[in-house]
């Protein structure tokens, strides 16, 4: 069974692994903006608010989720 620590560090993993991939994908010059686009930073909010999720379930302990 998942706890809700374990369910807040894999929402944290996976915000970072999306931000990561933005700005990897930024310096492989996909897409046609110079710098960071619209839709990556409505991905980049998406993550942030991921890992802001994951950062209030952490607390919760082991508590199943």
């Amino acid at each position: 069974m998942v706890t809700k620590r374990q369910l807040g560090l894999i929402f944290i993993l996976l915000g970072v692994g999306a931000a990561v991939g933005m700005f990897a994908i930024d310096l492989l010059g996909a897409g046609q903006f110079q710098g960071i686009g619209p839709a990556q930073r409505r991905a980049l909010l998406a993550a942030g608010a991921a890992v802001l999720l994951g950062l209030t379930l952490i607390p919760l302990g082991d508590r199943p989720a």
